[in-house]
């Protein structure tokens, strides 16, 4: 059976880059045009050339060597000539293969947004495919606000994508812009586009997920005929986002009922650096991966309870969908206060401990880890810790250093220039070798002093802890009051790209944050000896 084709297309440097807190520089976005074009996407849409000097800058030259470079804009404008538009000759210019034309096509905002006639509209649409053919570029339309226009007037939506098809498009896109439209009403509406003429072959879908539905309209489009799919890395975009390809992707590779009719531009092999390419580009945006993604996340394939931890021991089909490994990622059976024996053991093997199921330690470890699950701790959420304690329960931590203590000061005070400042210190007490070091250091609040401090002179395993990062910081408070017990996580990661979570709970903020800030330091020592199993870090 011959399948067909399904053509992924990436707006994550272009769409992606309106949401709220992120803002692409050049660097940023030849990386990221790099780790698309790498992975296999068919279009890499880079942004707007002429709308700021950023995107005008990218496009000063082509940026994906197997990838079609595409630029984005508008049509021209209506009472100007194609020849005579500024904003569509910067787009013709840029160096890119291709052009996205974006083209409104709900009559109300031809009216309102552009004040010109709808006739005025398809003929700059019409104009603007023609100019872009005969500059040597494929021409694409995005029709904007497609199914909310189709909705208020059928004739009209679809008369505009006709046109930019008749014209010459190769792909004319039909874009759920507000993102509110249903699948089964996407599905209807393709299916009525391509029955009035434009074939399945040239239509693509662009869904926003305000609805939370953004992959499931994408994929309603692909089931009613159309074959390309836009959509942005991790589901970024403005608002609630655009269509997850991370998510997309693997569904259409894996899923029986996509892969024996379609196929994709990724094959396995691609595929399995799917978990990789999504944690770097969060890497790159400086946050940290979200931990129940489908598919890529650290908990897509976690299981804690311990009935369902027994099944998927004896059969991984049990409670996982796909194979980890299929996507880069790979099966956890976390342990906590819902875990059997079974599961302890199983953790531990996999980390390379090993231990019999009658040995008295094992026993004294599930004991430690449900009676400190029981005041506070999440070991399922830190597993580098949890690898520590299993350590230091079976005697095999080696005894890099001591803490004698540590003292922080938090000084709220005016300075010469009369300004009020927060001034915060510490001061951290260790030995190494028996020979005593005293550490002080100031920061921006009391855990980033106490973290210089700590990490200020470790003697002859300073320079082991050079690339050590505290990546993210989380704070949990776990009953009421201004004496509540806190729980402190702390995500680390090195220059190998290895990320770890720590714990540490108390009463006091200080402590708490302490506690995960040395586990976070003596897990980096393990791991730079081979002494830490992989499993604890994402």
């Amino acid at each position: 059976m011959t399948r067909e084709k399904i053509y992924l297309f990436d707006t994550t440097l272009r769409d992606g880059q309106q949401t709220p807190g992120i803002d692409f520089s050049v660097e940023d976005k030849i990386a990221i045009a790099a780790m698309l074009d790498d992975f296999g996407f068919d279009y890499v849409e880079g942004g707007y050339p002429g709308a700021n000097p950023t995107d005008t800058a990218f496009f000063a030259q082509k940026r994906t060597n197997r990838a079609s470079f595409v630029a984005f804009g508008m049509t021209k404008r209506a009472g100007v000539s194609a020849s005579n538009d500024p904003g569509l000759a910067q787009l013709l210019q840029a160096k890119s293969d291709a052009v996205c034309f974006v083209a409104k096509s709900w009559d109300y905002h031809v009216k309102v947004a552009l004040g010109c006639s709808n006739e005025e509209n398809l003929d700059s649409i019409r104009e603007s495919v023609e100019a872009a053919i005969a500059a040597g570029k494929a021409a694409m339309v995005d029709c904007e606000h497609f199914f909310d226009g189709y909705k208020a007037n059928p004739d009209y939506a679809v008369a505009c994508a006709r046109t930019a098809y008749e014209a010459g498009a190769r792909w004319v896109v039909l874009c759920d812009t507000n993102g509110g439209t249903q699948p089964p009403e996407v599905g209807a509406i393709v299916a009525a586009v391509i029955a009035a003429g434009v074939p399945g072959s040239a239509l693509g879908i662009h869904a926003h997920n305000d609805t939370g539905q953004a992959v499931a309209n994408s994929l309603a489009a692909i089931e009613a005929g159309a074959r390309q799919i836009q959509g942005t890395l991790n589901g970024i975009g403005e608002r609630c986002g655009n269509a997850n390809l991370v998510t997309l992707i693997p569904t259409l590779c894996l899923k029986e009922t996509y892969a024996e009719r379609f196929e994709t531009a990724i094959d396995r092999e691609k595929l399995a650096g799917l978990t990789r390419l999504s944690h770097a580009f969060d890497e790159l945006l400086n946050r940290s991966p979200e931990h129940q993604a489908p598919y890529v996340g650290a908990s897509a394939f976690a299981t804690k309870a311990g009935i369902h931890a027994s099944a998927l021991l004896k059969d991984p089909r049990t409670y996982e969908h796909v194979d980890p490994a299929s996507v880069g990622n790979f099966r956890k059976v976390m342990v906590s206060d819902q875990g059997g024996k079974a599961n302890f053991i199983n953790e531990l093997k996999r980390r390379g401990i090993a231990v019999e199921k009658d040995d008295p330690r094992l026993d004294r470890l599930i004991s430690i880890v449900k009676e400190r699950e029981a005041t506070g701790y999440a070991y399922e959420g830190a597993d580098a810790s949890f690898e520590l304690l299993a350590h230091r329960t079976l005697g095999t931590v080696p005894d890099f250093f001591s803490i004698d203590g540590f003292r922080v000061m938090v000084e709220r005070r005016f300075d010469a220039n009369g300004h009020l400042k927060t001034v915060s210190e510490a001061v951290v007490k260790l030995a190494i070798d028996g020979e005593r070091v005293m550490s002080v250091a100031e920061g921006d609040g009391p855990v980033n002093a106490l973290d210089i401090a700590l990490r200020k002179d470790l003697g002859k395993y300073q320079a082991e802890i050079g690339d050590l990062e505290l990546t993210d910081y989380k704070v949990r408070i776990l009953n009421g009051g201004t004496e509540a017990i806190t729980r402190v996580l702390i995500e680390s990661g090195d220059a190998t790209g290895v990320r770890w979570w720590t714990v540490g709970v108390s009463e006091n903020i200080i402590d708490a944050s302490f506690q995960a800030l040395m586990d976070s330091i003596v897990y980096k020592l393990m791991k730079n000896r081979q002494l830490a199993g992989k499993i604890a870090a994402e």
